[in-house]
């Protein structure tokens, strides 16, 4: 592996990319069921990729999403009769699948939403042309066999950009247990794995878990990770519009922000808040939405833990003041997860320039970047005690605050939006060269 200083020095020298380097314009469709205005973490990740191909490369894109199961925006209603409607925004085409938006709580709940979108996305075929290139996400998993197909009918290179590692992720996860969903999965990741032409991972221990259980060619695989808009999230003053609307200008605020979910120990904030009772002016600030929000909501209260806030989740227009409100972030994530899952948070966080405690294996995407930057503390997952010592430690130490802050914001122009979206475009140029 590339020393971290050899890495980032590398990043830096590379020129910025420029229209007149490319000959013709590339075709590029993207499967995934979560797109704008769908507020998913990969749904707004894959709109910013895409809406800068176009902007900034000129490329002709187009995206087979589906109904979002959570919205920034409203979306005018689709229906099976008709399921697939085209949609445009910002220079990209959207071909809009119709599916379900049940709760994803239940099994059968996530399985009906993963089976109509497929369908309608099979539909959503016939009206792509001839790409280039086809890039297949994982929402739902089973997308990438329309991709492959479809790629393969088509004459396009496939490009197989791995966001979570199945049917790893939902062992893990206690309200999707099926053995023989879990067969079917696997067999659709290695299958996956084999048909791509290039693989992208989100970091070096998800390739190492697609080379170990998948089969996947190494040679295939390119790392890039997630990011975060350094421009539109900066450090911010913690007395801010956000702050003040909740009272929070003068607490020490100890943040979770992102999804309340299952992949998560989220359950674990509560007994953090639970220890840290005597610090009185420490406030645990959970902010965004999921399927163990309420859950957590009724717990505190019935502990009464008065030292905990739920606030809903914030449009990314919001996301410098809310992010700069806190003095501490929380990261967490079950143990066995590690390069199945990688926490895309993180790369807020270092755009504001804020330290973290990671409840995360030593593994971690998360915990590297800790480790090759400086900018967090480490604690083994479920670890309720490490993780307040932790947070007694940021507390009591504002030269420790400082420095962690200052390393994550320079950590966080390394994993910037530019960057990773100038290396989709090495990836895809190449791919089809």
């Amino acid at each position: 592996m590339m020393p971290t200083a050899a890495r980032d020095s590398r990043l830096q020298a590379e020129p910025p990319p420029s229209l007149d380097r490319r000959e013709r314009t590339l075709k590029v469709v993207f499967f995934n069921r979560s797109y704008y205005p769908d507020f998913g973490a990969t749904g707004q990740l894959l709109t910013e990729l895409c809406e800068d191909l176009v902007s900034r490369f000129g490329y002709d894109v187009t995206v087979v999403a589906g109904v979002p199961l959570a919205a920034e925006a409203p979306v005018a209603p689709l229906h099976f009769y008709a399921p697939v409607r085209r949609e445009q925004r910002n220079g990209v085409r959207i071909l809009r699948a119709w599916g379900t938006a049940l709760p994803t709580r239940t099994l059968r709940g996530r399985i009906t939403n993963y089976l109509s979108y497929f369908a309608s996305a099979s539909l959503a075929v016939f009206r792509i042309g001839r790409p280039d290139v086809i890039v297949s996400l994982t929402d739902p998993p089973i997308v990438a066999l329309i991709a492959a197909a479809a790629a393969r009918a088509t004459g396009a290179r496939f490009v197989f950009l791995s966001q979570d590692v199945f049917p790893e992720v939902t062992r893990l996860l206690e309200n999707f247990q099926s053995g023989a969903m879990d067969g079917l999965l696997a067999r659709i990741g290695r299958f996956t794995v084999r048909r791509a032409d290039r693989i992208i991972a989100l970091g070096d221990t998800m390739k190492r878990r697609l080379i170990e259980t998948k089969g996947a060619n190494p040679e295939k695989i390119r790392v890039i990770h997630n990011w975060a808009d350094a421009d539109a999230i900066q450090p911010a003053s913690k007395d801010n519009p956000f702050a003040r609307q909740h009272g929070l200008v003068d607490k020490f605020v100890v943040m979770h922000s992102g999804n309340v979910g299952l992949s998560q120990d989220v359950d674990g904030f509560l007994d953090v808040a639970d220890r840290l009772r005597d610090l009185p002016d420490l406030v645990v600030v959970i902010v965004g939405e999921g399927s163990r929000k309420e859950r957590l909501q009724t717990a505190a209260l019935e502990r009464g833990l008065a030292n905990v806030r739920f606030l809903p989740y914030q449009p990314k227009t919001a996301l410098n003041d809310s992010f700069g409100t806190a003095d501490v972030f929380l990261i967490s994530l079950k143990r066995g997860l590690a390069g199945f899952i990688v926490p895309s948070k993180l790369y807020g966080i270092l755009a504001a320039g804020r330290p973290f405690v990671a409840a995360v294996e030593g593994d971690c995407e998360v915990a590297q970047i800790a480790r090759d930057h400086d900018c967090g503390i480490v604690v083994e997952p479920g670890d309720r005690d490490a993780i307040a010592q932790a947070i007694r430690r940021l507390y009591a130490d504002r030269v420790s605050r400082t420095r962690l802050a200052q390393h994550a914001r320079a950590a966080g122009t390394i994993y910037d939006r530019r960057r990773a979206v100038e290396a989709y475009r090495e990836v895809l140029e190449a791919v089809t060269t």
